[in-house]
């Protein structure tokens, strides 16, 4: 596979623990995706059990829900969705939060956007010549109401051993400073794995919840130590597992939408206790599409 990347994209990488590279998204892949997610939201029938997604109280969403999602899609409502007696504020296709986390398997939309040949070769580009698509996710980022998403370290939440999980962040909208654009900390990965997410009891049982288990109670940069990437519609932004980010809450009137693949390295160990358990009838797949493992 010839290299997609420069030396010097690949060098900025590894010191900053991320790399903005824009128009990797054709104006086209973006308005295909974007529609596609909103008519998602319209096929979506929300339950009695709405479930809510935020990274700030993350016990909150870890129902069956939630943890089933690793084979599915499924829509997740913002945080300040509803009011008080529990209906919602407004219409549902401005209350959807993200859809996840497994479109990228299940839609031919989704699935046309995330296994291309460029995206492969910035995965090997940057050490994961064997990637495996492990997770997807479609955020809104709603005007007005679009949540945080506190600091973390995506490792928490995707853990491999050795440390291996990647985000492939792509910006369908303008990230702005007004609608919630990502803030990351240069050169924030050189350090330690704060906690991980796991699941309560069997890979597959859905009663038993999650926890944090902390391995380092050190704090993550406050968001005064992080720098903001604003970047226009197209852009994707490579985020190393340990690398620090965050992004604020959305009070503007214009919507962020984005969409983000997490990929690990085929030959890492993916324990059985990571919140995310794919199923047999739904193996992962290689980023390259050259072979399909369990």
């Amino acid at each position: 596979m010839s290299q997609v990347l420069s030396d010097e994209q690949i060098e900025r990488y590894r010191a900053d623990g991320f790399l903005v590279v824009e128009g990797l998204a054709g104006p086209q892949a973006c308005a295909d995706l974007r529609r596609r997610a909103v008519e998602m939201v319209e096929e979506f029938q929300p339950t009695d059990q709405r479930s809510i997604f935020t990274t700030n109280e993350q016990d909150r969403i870890s129902d069956g829900e939630f943890l089933a999602s690793s084979n599915g899609a499924w829509c997740f409502f913002e945080e300040e969705a509803f009011d008080d007696t529990g209906a919602l504020r407004q219409d549902k296709a401005l209350s959807i939060n993200k859809i996840g986390h497994a479109m990228h398997d299940l839609d031919d939309t989704f699935e046309s956007f995330s296994y291309t040949s460029d995206l492969a070769g910035i995965a090997a580009d940057l050490g994961l010549a064997d990637a495996l698509a492990l997770q997807s996710m479609y955020i809104f980022k709603q005007p007005h109401i679009g949540g945080e998403v506190g600091c973390h370290q995506d490792a928490t939440f995707l853990y491999t051993d050795p440390m291996t999980v990647t985000g492939f962040w792509f910006a369908i909208e303008d990230a702005t400073l007004e609608n919630g654009c990502l803030w990351a900390a240069p050169g924030g990965h050189r350090t330690s794995l704060r906690k991980v997410f796991k699941r309560r009891g069997p890979s597959f049982a859905n009663a038993g919840g999650t926890e944090f288990d902390v391995l380092d109670p050190a704090p993550l940069p406050s968001p005064a130590d992080l720098v903001p990437l604003e970047v226009p519609a197209g852009t994707m932004v490579v985020l190393h597992g340990l690398l620090p980010h965050w992004s604020d809450v959305n009070r503007s009137a214009t919507s962020r939408h984005a969409y983000s693949l997490h990929c690990i390295s085929a030959s890492a160990e993916y324990p059985a206790w990571n919140w995310l358990q794919r199923s047999a009838e739904l193996p992962l797949r290689r980023l390259d599409r050259s072979a399909v493992t369990a």
